[in-house]
């Protein structure tokens, strides 16, 4: 008579790994999504079932993290990131998505073109490259057959678009920093764009006058060095941050008729949030200053300033952004200290100016950089008599000289609000 084997218990190892491999397959792609790529692949082990899941991933992301190559030869470098990338793209079933190139060690890799020229011929969403060394790398005409992004993002690239092209048609999200570009191909490609909502640009050269057309455009964020910026059909932008960088040429600013200032704001309608960093406040300035906008921007909650108090024309763009700001909540202030020349008496004028105004929402209020200069303590003065809301206002100095006197007057000036304190912070 046969015997019965006996019974043997499956360790908790094949109890583990049998519930791993009996994962509904929506739980596996939830795990796997939030793994880098590299411990994607690494699951492969775990069961049969497990073996080609990594291989259907719609976000395939090569970064420095999920590409840790041990080596220190470029050269070496250089083959293993092309090497790992050709694999996964060999092996990869289905849709991609989202595709992201990122890492400190890559330049100089035409193997990057067939990469685009294969993500071209599928549904691809957002593609993101950034080429942290070398010279700008030239993007080939296939990126722009990717009619289904919806994020673009460029580091350290040079845009050529051919003629024939129309724009991205569903693009939402545009990043483009260290780039290179000419006028009118970077006026067409954002006019072309007609979807899109968020455009952020940094230190870019080749064309220097930011015509910003776009209908649907909600952020925008830029620094660099320009002549002219312009907006058309913005009525939905509501987050806009400028920064003007040091280095222009004063020569070339550009200067509309009615003023810089009210050409800026004549397409900003439903603007909530503003930042006007480095010298940008400057090229506001130029031309006709208003003391108050014909149109208030009475949706602006936010206001950060970088100013140069010993600049008469700067000091009265900065008051009639805050005379156009009804509903203002927050301001932020930071004083440009490199430059204290000036030619004109301000301090009076500007406790004239600043009379019979009162700030009816304004709760917060920050300055920093400030070195106790007349001018300043006066608008500072200004601030804590006109707000009669407000909260805190927080008070950085540039530098430790002279700021316990500063500090003194300070806590003499009278204040509107009852609640308002002031918050002194060491440099």
């Amino acid at each position: 008579m046969k015997q019965r084997e006996p019974y043997n218990e499956p360790s908790k190892i094949e109890v583990d790994l049998d519930r791993i491999s009996n994962l509904p397959a929506q739980i596996i792609d939830k795990i796997l999504s939030h793994m880098s790529l590299k411990d994607a692949v690494r699951t492969s082990v775990l069961s049969s079932k497990w073996r080609y899941k990594w291989a259907t991933l719609p976000n395939l992301i090569f970064d420095t993290d999920g590409l840790s190559v041990s080596a220190q030869d470029h050269a070496v470098i250089k083959s293993k990131i092309v090497s790992i990338v050709d694999h996964v793209l060999l092996l990869h079933m289905g849709s991609i998505h989202k595709f992201k190139l990122s890492h400190r060690d890559l330049q100089n890799v035409l193997d990057i073109d067939k990469w685009i020229l294969f993500l071209s011929r599928g549904s691809i969403k957002e593609f993101i490259l950034e080429i942290w060394k070398g010279h700008r790398y030239k993007l080939p005409s296939a990126i722009y057959l990717c009619q289904k992004l919806v994020h673009l993002e460029l580091f350290n690239c040079l845009l050529i678009p051919p003629r024939t092209f129309c724009g991205f048609k569903c693009l939402k999200s545009l990043d483009l920093q260290h780039i290179t570009m000419e006028q009118e191909a970077f006026e067409h490609l954002i006019s072309s764009c007609s979807l899109l909502e968020r455009l952020t640009l940094m230190n870019f050269d080749g064309f220097t006058r930011l015509k910003i057309h776009a209908p649907n455009l909600l952020f925008f964020d830029v620094g660099g060095m320009f002549d002219d910026l312009s907006f058309k059909d913005t009525s939905h932008l509501a987050t806009v941050s400028i920064g003007l960088y040091s280095g222009y040429d004063n020569q070339n600013l550009g200067l509309a008729s009615s003023g810089n200032l009210v050409k800026f704001f004549a397409n900003l309608p439903r603007i909530q949030r503003l930042e006007v960093q480095s010298y940008f406040l400057k090229y506001l300035a130029a031309g006709m200053v208003p003391g108050k906008l014909s149109t208030p921007c009475n949706e602006l909650s936010y206001l950060s300033l970088r100013i140069n108090f010993n600049n008469l024309d700067e000091c009265l763009a900065a008051l009639c952004l805050l005379r156009s700001s009804p509903n203002l909540r927050e301001l932020e202030i930071g004083a440009r200290t490199e430059e204290q020349n000036t030619m004109r008496t301000i301090a009076n004028f500007m406790e004239e100016k600043y009379q019979n105004f009162k700030f009816n929402r304004l709760h917060v209020v920050k300055i920093s950089a400030i070195s106790g200069f007349r001018q300043e303590l006066n608008f500072i003065k200004f601030l804590l008599g006109s707000s009669p809301v407000l909260e805190s206002m927080t008070i950085k100095p540039a530098s430790i000289d002279g700021a316990w006197d500063m500090l003194k007057e300070l806590l003499r000036y009278r204040r509107a609000s009852v609640q308002a304190e002031i918050i002194y912070l060491d440099p």
